[in-house]
């Protein structure tokens, strides 16, 4: 047998992949596989990935090739790669161009298929069928404008991705110029892989650009990806941001880096209801309805302007509702920005389907290395639950395990300790447990923020935070996103959300902005020994491990 000892990769016929870690080219292996493959378990010497539809189709939107897949997996596997594996990647990339929707020489929409036998078995499909129009032939149905988005929804549901070369229409024009220097006097330039991702939204590789999604670290100037495709665009410009935090600071970039006015750029908020050229609103406040029973009374604001963009801020935590009025809105150009297609929800296939694929993507150590982002250090500290704690954690129910181990008291000791041994810098320390938050924030003297707090005392206490004046922010998970806190050098995070993936590479971003100093920054997480909690910050920890940071695993002695 063909036996390569110093590759890493290990290629099973079910499509797991093994990654040893310890050799010499697992980092190289490892950044190969992150453009196809999906991270499974990351354990200290043997990662696990899987080959699924959905990587391999984000890799075939992006450009990458059936046969530079299989050169990978051939290029760093230890043994010889199966051969059914090379053939399902080949046919699974394939699926993506076999189907096409575009435009005829009427400018009505066709859904061609590769062949007649594919066009016959979508007919065939119950949640298909009724959404393919008037047949045009064997392999090509007529598609009604309304039905676009939908269809393109039950067709990847299916198995069947869909590549969208119908095109836009375009917004009501803007003339958009970019301030050099900005209005504060700063100067700024453009990174290179910023100009990059704009290009690659813009064009796509497919042919089908104008719509999809670009993955780059909290940090790493995601904003200014957005600004700069609104001025390439030109057109009046709707931007979705996670709150009102983030809205404003959406806002005041815009103000500061572009030609646009006041007047120019508006707020649609709980505080506000301004409608401009280009307007920003929060997805809290489309999902807003009287009751479960009603419409949600902000979904007009899509048809309320004839926008020629819409910016999807932090994409991966797009409602499941809003899905609704973009599967109507496919006309328009989408833009996804993020730092994780990963969804705890399991709604990727419908980002993929209706805002689009994924465009462009930087390794996150890479960003490291060229200076772009912080140098980060990740610590896992592990502290015992006490004897009387560890009885009754023996006896509750799954939920309130979780519960116990999240809100562990010794937990305090080791924020404490943290502040000490940092005296100088600026900690943010983030939970989801308000007992426990509130507790920490009297230890340490430092002030809270939760999702009760005022959005006025909210900004008055980041822009403390930011002139020096607080040393230590408390935060619930209203800071797990879009908080511009850049001298923040160390995040304490004491509780989480289960096994979120999302949430923990949200938290390490709050420190990722790259320091003056160019210091490092600090991630720790606090997690009970020998708990539910210790497994799910094994499963929090996966997207992270596949960018490249490894957890320091430190055991703390009762």
């Amino acid at each position: 047998m063909h036996f390569v000892p110093e590759n890493p990769l290990i290629v099973q016929s079910d499509r797991t992949l093994l990654l040893e870690t310890m050799g010499p080219h697992f980092a190289a292996a490892r950044d190969a596989l992150a453009r196809f493959a999906e991270l499974v378990k990351s354990p200290e010497y043997m990662h696990t990935y899987r080959l699924n539809a959905l990587s391999l189709w984000n890799a075939a939107a992006s450009g990458l090739t059936a046969d530079t897949v299989v050169g990978a997996l051939e290029r760093w596997a230890k043994y010889p790669v199966p051969p059914g594996v090379p053939a399902h990647v080949r046919e699974v990339m394939a699926r993506y161009g076999r189907l096409v929707l575009a435009r005829d020489e009427d400018g009505g929409l066709v859904l061609t298929a590769a062949t007649p036998v594919l066009m016959r078995e979508l007919r065939g499909l119950r949640k298909i069928k009724p959404l393919l129009g008037r047949s045009l032939g064997p392999s090509a149905s007529r598609i009604a404008e309304a039905d676009r988005g939908e269809l393109k929804q039950a067709l990847i549901q299916a198995g069947h991705p869909v590549q969208d070369q119908a095109g836009f229409v375009d917004g009501a024009p803007l003339a958009v110029g970019l301030r050099q220097p900005a209005r504060s006097g700063r100067e700024w330039a453009a990174r290179s892989y910023q100009e990059q991702a704009v290009d690659a939204f813009l064009a796509g590789p497919d042919g089908a650009g104008g719509s999809g999604v670009v993955v780059l670290p909290c940090g790493a100037g995601k904003t200014i990806v957005g600004i700069l495709a609104l001025a390439r665009m030109g057109m009046h410009t709707l931007i979705l941001c996670t709150n009102t935090t983030a809205l404003r600071q959406w806002r005041d970039e815009i103000l500061e880096r572009t030609s646009l006015t006041e007047d120019e750029v508006g707020e649609y908020s709980g505080d506000r209801k301004e409608l401009c050229p280009v307007t920003l609103t929060t997805y809290q406040m489309l999902t807003w309805r009287p009751s479960k029973t009603a419409d949600f009374v902000h979904f007009s604001l899509f048809d309320r302007d004839d926008w020629g963009l819409i910016l999807y801020d932090e994409v991966h935590l797009l409602p499941a509702p809003v899905f609704r009025s973009v599967a109507r809105i496919q006309a328009r150009r989408r833009l996804g920005l993020t730092a994780t297609l990963v969804r705890e929800d399991g709604l990727e296939k419908d980002v993929f389907a209706l805002i689009g694929p994924k465009r462009f993507d930087v390794p996150w150590k890479d960003l490291e290395r060229q200076g772009w982002i912080a140098t980060a250090r990740c610590v896992e500290l592990r502290v015992p639950l006490s004897g009387n704690d560890r009885l009754d954690y023996a006896v509750a129910e799954e939920r309130e395990r979780y519960r116990m181990a999240s809100t562990n008291p010794a937990k305090l000791d080791q924020v404490r300790a943290i502040l000490d041994e940092n005296p100088d810098e600026r900690v943010l320390v983030i939970g989801m447990y308000l007992d426990q938050l509130q507790a920490i924030a009297a230890a340490a003297g430092a002030p809270l923020i939760t999702g009760e707090t005022r959005q006025s005392t909210r900004d008055a206490l980041f822009q403390a935070f930011r002139d020096g004046e607080h040393r230590v922010l408390v935060l619930s998970k209203v800071g797990n996103f879009s908080v511009d806190l850049p001298d923040a050098t160390v995040c304490i995070q004491v509780s989480g959300t289960w096994g979120s993936r999302q949430e923990e590479a949200q938290r390490l971003g709050r420190v990722l902005r790259p320091k003056e100093d160019g210091a490092t920054a600090w991630f720790y997480t606090v997690v009970s020994r020998d708990t539910v909690e210790q497994d799910f910050a094994e499963r929090r920890q996966l997207f992270l491990a596949e960018q490249g940071y490894a957890y320091d695993i430190r055991v703390v002695d009762p």
